[in-house]
């Protein structure tokens, strides 16, 4: 048997063509049988017959193969994916600012043209104080709401998910709850503010859910003069849109559309502020296309206080910036006005 071996060992290092030559020796015949060769090549072609991604009835599952290769939500928690962004791109809070190319098709003006200013005032010191009536126009709020971009709404929708890890779902709605609660006692307690001109009520100042945002403000209340409106509704008659207004008033000695802002984080920038500066450019565009009002505007002021009392910060946007934010509004309401 060893004697075999050698020869087979020595055949095969020899030219191929001797290898014919082990399977004609009759010894071998019965050791290496012609047999083994067919079955090598009956095995071979067997894997090539028998794929079974082939078999797979492709019709039957191509609505769940469809389903995954199209499914656009991350199964990543906030923490991965915000832990990802800011290690491959930095932190979000630069996103890139795409340069506005449309143009408002119906190019209303922010300062209205045809409105009668009285030479003499005649109004009384009470500021003009219009309630919010129910009507199909629809308000700024809905129209921001409804047409925030893909990138806003991208962050809005993370940072709920995020909150809702941290709290649970029955945990952040009252934390909502409460923001909206603080939010609405903080207005009331300005609106007494400059009904009374005193600093607000002894049970305003000490309720602990506003205290903070009241010391916030206080530098910013010593600026503002000649209270015209409060909490007062506006609507824009040529272009169908109604709002609610906070406050109208003199800051630093121009007529300004002033919205009140809460945060618990800084925002020490206009850019921080969102869609805030198309809401006050929405407003003041109603104002002066309003006929309850006397008065045209063309300053605006956005005031962020915090709950920790931390000194307020204003965002004044004058005439120019307010023209830029009143197209950009325009833009958003014609969006609207197509989807709808």
């Amino acid at each position: 048997m060893l004697l075999v071996r050698m020869r087979f060992l020595q055949l095969l290092s020899r030219k191929p063509g001797k290898l014919e030559m082990l399977f004609q020796i009759p010894f071998c015949q019965k050791q290496f049988p012609y047999m083994c060769l067919a079955t090598s090549a009956c095995l071979c072609s067997k894997r090539k017959k028998t794929n079974s991604y082939e078999q797979v009835d492709q019709e039957k599952y191509k609505n769940l193969v469809y389903s995954v290769t199209s499914y656009k939500t991350s199964a990543q928690t906030p923490e991965t994916i915000l832990e990802e962004d800011n290690l491959l791109y930095g932190p979000p809070d630069k996103p890139p600012v795409k340069a506005e190319t449309k143009t408002p098709k119906n190019c209303v003006p922010l300062i209205n043209p045809n409105k009668r200013i009285p030479l003499l005032n005649t109004d009384s010191n009470l500021p003009i104080k219009i309630a919010l009536q129910k009507t199909k126009m629809p308000s700024v709020t809905r129209i921001l709401q409804q047409t925030i971009s893909p990138q806003q709404a991208f962050y809005l929708e993370r940072w709920k998910q995020k909150m809702i890890l941290e709290l649970g779902k029955d945990g952040f709605a009252e934390y909502t709850k409460n923001l909206f609660l603080q939010g609405e006692l903080f207005h009331a307690a300005l609106e007494s503010i400059f009904l009374s001109e005193e600093m607000a009520t002894k049970e305003q100042r000490e309720d602990v859910a506003i205290s903070g945002y009241l010391s916030s403000v206080q530098h910013v209340l010593k600026d503002i003069s000649e209270v015209k409106a409060l909490e007062s509704a506006v609507q824009h008659e040529t272009l169908q849109y109604l709002g609610l207004v906070d406050c109208v008033a003199k800051y630093r000695g121009q007529l300004c559309v002033i919205d009140w802002k809460t945060s618990e984080k800084p925002k020490p920038s206009l850019k921080n502020t969102f869609d805030n500066p198309l809401q006050v450019a929405a407003y003041i565009g109603a104002i002066n296309h309003d006929a309850n009002y006397d008065f045209q505007v063309s300053c605006g002021l956005i005031v962020v206080a915090y709950k920790n009392g931390s000194p307020a910060h204003p965002h004044f946007m004058d005439p120019d910036l307010c023209s830029q934010y009143w197209n950009k509004w325009l833009l958003r309401l014609e969006e609207y006005m197509d989807k709808n």
